[in-house]
């Protein structure tokens, strides 16, 4: 967070070009920022990712404004005034440097003249709609970005696509520590909804807004099909996560689903378009699902559905996936009683579950496999992406598998591939 606030380590201005793997936050929301801060050069992404982006940069600033202005009225940050990184209009702005590029069509840098070319390739790597690894190749050698890679046995996205291989491998190792729990998520999902319909509760699924609740409604659409659970009026609380369906049933290609199957669990929720709607939810006293944003509960409107329904041991608060380290969600699933929200503290007393078998991530198995595939083996890897307990597991398993030189590399860190 406050890494945020600090001088971009390289000038801004001087980066000739960006290669955006996928859209999600933590890889796409700092470059309004960047821009801001004198970038004007290309960002190179699949057309689902720069989609994607025209949401999210879009919330993120609108966010951030409004998050500002309510800290300015309640006086609880100790910065006079609180302000956004950036705004709506700087993440507007950023989308005139967006470049569209096919899957698998190699595409060439432009390059100053003393530089050497430089050539990349999206392939996909699962995990979300338009989620890309990168090949990168120049001056006679080859890199591969893994990006963020995704499930083999994701219901609704495709499976990670890439064998070519490269002299050097960065990827990520979010689950480099585990495995993906086997059993079903849709068989675990039921028993949490049916547990708490018993307890007349509310569940509350804090779940990020593009590719995790998309997955969510999948299951549920499938349970209520089957009958498997009771006629449970279900709210999609996140305006973003509406605009998110709308961009999953354009680009329905990037899915294992048909156009039919993608629309279907899209119209599955009641949609929450205002902050009144999102407030009356708070007063409703039947049971009911919400699914509202953000995932890790660092933000957005889930933080209202927390404050009131937290603090009753009938309701279930659902995780679904990763939780990193200090967020809220973290807090929570590790057994936190109260949490911190808007400057005040709230009793947990509602039944905690993480269901990280919905997980958009690859375990380490199916990284390790992945890997395994590759046509040209790499000469050296560099593990990132992950806290220092995955990365250090990850980076043991792959030495162990492959006898390659593998690094775990610190911020600021660089290596010469010469």
């Amino acid at each position: 967070r406050l890494r945020n606030w600090d001088k971009f380590p390289v000038d801004p201005y001087q980066i000739d070009a960006i290669l955006l793997t996928h859209a999600h936050l933590d890889h796409s929301g700092y470059i309004p920022l960047l821009i801001k801060n004198g970038f004007c050069g290309k960002i190179f992404c699949t057309p689902a990712t720069k989609d994607l982006c025209s949401l999210l940069l879009k919330d993120s600033g609108f966010l951030q404004e409004e998050e500002a202005k309510f800290a300015n009225r309640h006086h609880f940050s100790k910065h006079k005034p609180a302000l956004p990184l950036y705004t709506e209009k700087d993440a507007e702005r950023s989308m005139d440097y967006f470049v569209e590029v096919k899957w698998n069509d190699l595409k060439s840098i432009s390059k100053k003249s003393n530089s050497p070319k430089i050539e990349f390739e999206f392939f996909p790597a699962g995990h979300l709609f338009g989620a890309a690894s990168i090949l990168i190749q120049a001056d006679g050698k080859s890199i591969v970005f893994s990006g963020d890679l995704g499930r083999t046995a994701d219901p609704i996205t495709r499976r990670p696509d890439f064998k070519k291989g490269a002299d050097y491998l960065v990827v990520e190792s979010t689950y480099g520590n585990r495995e993906h729990d086997v059993n079903d998520p849709e068989t675990e999902l039921k028993k949490i909804i049916l547990r708490t319909f018993e307890r007349k509760g509310t569940l509350i699924i804090p779940s990020f807004a593009v590719g995790r609740a998309q997955i969510i409604l999948h299951y549920i659409l499938q349970l209520k099909n089957k009958k498997l659970i009771p006629n449970i009026p279900i709210y999609l609380n996140s305006p973003m996560a509406l605009s998110a369906n709308e961009i999953y049933s354009k680009h329905f290609a990037e899915s294992k689903l048909s156009y039919q199957e993608v629309k279907a669990f899209c119209d599955l929720a009641h949609p929450m378009t205002s902050m009144e709607e999102s407030i009356a939810l708070n007063e409703r006293k039947d049971p009911m699902i919400i699914i509202a944003a953000s995932g890790m509960a660092t933000g957005g409107r889930v933080l209202h559905h927390l404050k009131a329904f937290a603090g009753d041991a009938k309701n279930t608060i659902l995780f679904v996936g990763f939780q990193a380290g200090g967020s809220r969600g973290e807090a929570i699933t590790k057994g936190a009683k109260e949490i911190k929200i808007h400057g005040e503290y709230f009793p947990v007393r509602a039944e905690v579950v993480q269901l990280e078998s919905l997980s958009a991530h690859a375990d380490r198995s199916e990284i390790v496999k992945w890997i395994q595939a590759f046509e040209k083996k790499p000469k050296q890897i560099f593990i990132t992406h992950g806290e220092p307990i995955a990365s250090d597991v990850l980076r043991r398993s792959l030495n162990e598998k492959f006898v390659i030189n593998t690094d775990i590399p610190t911020y600021g860190q660089s290596f010469d591939l010469n």
